[in-house]
């Protein structure tokens, strides 16, 4: 079938082909009015519905000019994929451009706003000038394109279209909160794009979307799940307790929305808890959903079982890591834009996506306003970050309907403070409101654990004699700093010792702990030597644990692992100082931190006043280069005709959680479970054989996420110039077939001696 010839007076703005084999075209002013219908409905929740539907009104003025339509009837047939506009991709048509440089020919200044959001709907929101390389061009150059705007209104335009007051401009938090601002409008157009594209192109997949349960059939669901587990539980004083943190969270629920602090010692079960004040909170405030953030990938799939068990598909799992057996269509579309109504997803995903430029990161943000946003494990937020972290979180609370729970059992020391000449410290979280009516009795009566350390600690053990002393226990878990460290002290222990470090790829780690899970139900002895990755979130509960000196809310998290159901009358957590300290950075920090908290004080080491002069501490002595830089980059700048100057992509760019400069290597870990499904289906050498014949295909490059194992450049050359590793497709490293690398026990086997410790974190 021919595709019809093209006609400037019905121009499109897609096209498909039906069931039937029949062309089918989507009116581009169709589309125009679809966007801006959808994207001022997500708006208005934050008092912006009329920059919204403009924005959608104007966002593909450049698909009027001749040379789009003729390139969307004419590329390939019909191009399914025409409408899209990548930068510097040779033969597509800017459509982008001409809407933002009308926008300002309409509005002036004030139609910079709309300039960032049409100039970026496709290819992310620019920087407004270009200072450094890899950031793509600039608004600024794209707006001195005035021809492509001249093209489009040759083609002419309807006059009705391109005429419409300005809405007022009034910016939620002022000039600190503009680039916040106008994210949110971006991704109320992407995501109304997106749909509204969606729809025409793909109704059956547009018709999976929605759905899911109301939150008052969810709270009926999680009521019923609470009450059997309190049916089953014994009665001992640790489940006792856990009930009266759950009545106090629900209790709290009615307060104001806001900023809320649930402080729940390890093992007092606040993530039941939490999830129980979220949804109280958000039916009794017109909320529209939950969001729980987790610091971790390891520990984040055993929360989302948790939820899922409860709430079936309304939970949206979205991390980098998931496994393709987990979704289902359903989810994987709500996962674009977290329309769903209990999100879980990282600290990583989260704030990253509140700085991002990315259509992709950006699209689900507007979904976040009128949500109950829980922080699981608060005190793990980044330090050099901690600033723009902040001001993030006050303007959601301020401007957007969002309610913030801090949720640790270490609450970090975040309100606002100055130093003693009046200079701002930390522009903190302020007027939080504590869900536990008294945090110090709790902490009492959840107390399980005596903590001893040593006499001075300035002073190193040598690693022979800190194994023979934990070698003594049948079931001990030992904590160290960092992948080296591990291995030293698992080199010196007894035959039968448990080894974890993130050397292990995360289906071996998962085995492993699965084993460990195991042999503790069952009352067998257990030795295990750990980096911190068992600290936060995972479920283990050893009648002795010993923790390498680290700061505070480390040592915290340590002995949570301890007589965590309150089995024995006290466990023990043992600190010890290691032979080498704790690597440069972050943790070097916090250690001396808790050295100078603990120096002098006899008291109990993890009082809350510890852990209040110890994150004072901690935080006032950060690193605030990036958070600077940050600033710098998303403060909305100039005056006149100047104003409105923000670097998106720059401070996008800039605020990444995660380190990216090392190497993933895919390692063949192979499952001691013999003829079972994993050990069948996800066989990692045939998984590695499919990616090398077909290439990086979404569902299989989710399967190797378990198998992969980040390492230093330094290791990753080493690997290579060793012929350890091969380039199984342009870009990806596996283990070569028939290498011995990977160990069954310790991991990936890498030559200790690297450049810096630091790379062996974990």
């Amino acid at each position: 079938m021919a595709a019809p010839s093209s006609s400037l007076s019905h121009p499109i703005a897609h096209v498909r082909r039906s069931e039937d084999g029949e062309w089918e075209t989507h009116s581009l002013p169709g589309h125009l009015r679809g966007t801006a219908e959808r994207a001022a409905g997500f708006a208005g929740r934050f008092a912006a519905p009329a920059w919204a539907c403009q924005a959608g009104l104007w966002h593909d003025l450049g698909k009027y000019s001749r040379e789009f339509q003729h390139y969307i009837h004419t590329a390939s047939g019909y191009d399914p994929e025409a409408h899209i506009e990548r930068e510097n991709t040779p033969g597509r048509v800017d459509h982008s451009t001409a809407g933002a440089i009308h926008a300002i020919d309409r509005w002036g200044l004030h139609g910079r706003v709309l300039a960032y959001l049409i100039a970026g709907h496709h290819a992310g929101l620019p920087d407004w000038e270009k200072r450094e390389s890899g950031t793509g061009g600039s608004l600024r150059e794209r707006l001195e394109k005035t021809n492509l705007l001249d093209g489009a209104l040759a083609a002419g335009i309807p006059a009705g279209l391109l005429d419409a007051p300005r809405p007022e401009f009034r910016v939620p938090g002022g000039a600190k909160g503009f680039a916040l601002w106008v994210r949110m409008l971006f991704s109320c157009l992407v995501d109304a794009d997106f749909l509204d594209t969606e729809a025409f192109m793909d109704g059956g997949k547009a018709g999976l979307r929605g759905g899911h349960p109301g939150l008052r059939e969810l709270r009926r669901r999680f009521d019923a799940h609470m009450a059997a587990l309190t049916r089953n539980a014994p009665d001992t004083p640790v489940n006792r307790l856990r009930a009266d943190i759950l009545r106090a969270c629900r209790e709290a629920a009615q307060k104001p929305a806001g900023l809320f602090s649930l402080t729940v010692p390890t093992g007092g079960g606040k993530t039941l808890s939490g999830m129980a004040f979220a949804l109280e909170h958000a039916i009794a405030h017109d909320k529209r959903r939950v969001v729980h953030v987790i610091p971790y990938t390891s520990i984040i799939e055993q929360t989302a079982d948790v939820f899922r068990g409860i709430f079936g598909e309304a939970v949206i799992e979205h991390h980098s890591s998931l496994d393709p057996d987990r979704e289902t269509a359903r989810s994987r579309l709500a996962a674009e834009n977290w329309d769903a109504p209990i999100i879980v997803t990282t600290t990583v995903q989260f704030f990253e996506s509140l700085f991002a430029a990315r259509t992709s990161r950006c699209r689900k943000l507007h979904n976040l306003v009128d949500s109950v946003v829980v922080l699981d494990e608060a005190q793990l937020l980044p330090p050099e970050f901690l600033q723009p972290i902040l001001d993030v979180l006050n303007l959601l609370v301020a401007h957007y309907g969002v309610t913030v729970v801090l949720s640790t059992a270490t609450q970090p020391a975040l309100e606002s403070r100055r130093d003693s000449f009046g200079k701002t410290i930390l522009r903190g979280l302020d007027h939080v409101t504590e869900i536990i009516p008294d945090p110090d009795a709790l902490y009492a009566g959840l107390e399980r654990v005596t903590v001893e350390l040593p006499d001075d600690l300035n002073q190193p053990r040598d690693w022979d004699d800190i194994a023979d002393e934990i070698g003594r226990h049948e079931s001990v878990l030992a904590i160290v700093n960092t992948r080296r460290d591990a291995r030293e002290l698992f080199e010196r222990m007894p035959r039968g010792t448990i080894h974890l470090s993130a050397l292990m790829c995360g289906r071996h780690r998962s085995a492993v702990l699965a084993q460990i899970k195991r042999r503790l139900a069952h009352g067998e002895p257990v030795r295990v030597v750990s980096t911190q990755l068992v600290e936060a979130g995972v479920d283990l509960d050893f009648p002795v644990v010993y923790r390498a000196l680290s700061g505070l809310d480390s040592i915290a998290q340590a002995a949570g692992r301890c007589n965590r159901e309150g089995r024995l009358e006290k466990g023990k957590v043992v600190v010890f100082v290691p032979p080498e300290p704790a690597p440069l950075g972050v943790m070097r920090r916090a250690a001396a931190k808790m050295v100078s908290v603990m120096a002098g004080n006899h008291g109990a080491p993890l009082s809350r006043n510890n852990f209040t002069r110890f994150f004072e501490l901690f935080y006032n002595d950060r690193d605030r280069t990036i958070e600077e830089k940050l600033q710098d980059d998303l403060t909305a700048k100039g005056n006149g005709n100047d104003a409105l100057r923000v670097q998106f992509r720059t401070a996008a760019k800039r605020f990444q959680l995660i380190d990216n400069r090392g190497e993933q290597v895919l390692v063949r870990y192979h499952s001691i479970r013999k003829g079972t499904r994993d050990e069948i289906d996800d066989n990692v050498d045939t998984l590695l054989n499919l990616l090398h014949k077909e290439g990086p295909e979404r569902w299989l490059m989710r399967k190797l996420q378990g198998y992969s194992v980040n390492v230093s450049e330094w290791h990753f050359r080493q690997l290579q110039g060793d012929h350890q590793i091969e380039e199984i497709w342009p870009g990806l490293w596996a283990q070569m077939e028939g290498t011995t690398i990977y160990d069954p026990v310790l991991g990936l086997t890498l030559d200790a001696a690297a450049p810096s410790a630091g790379d062996l974190v974990i």
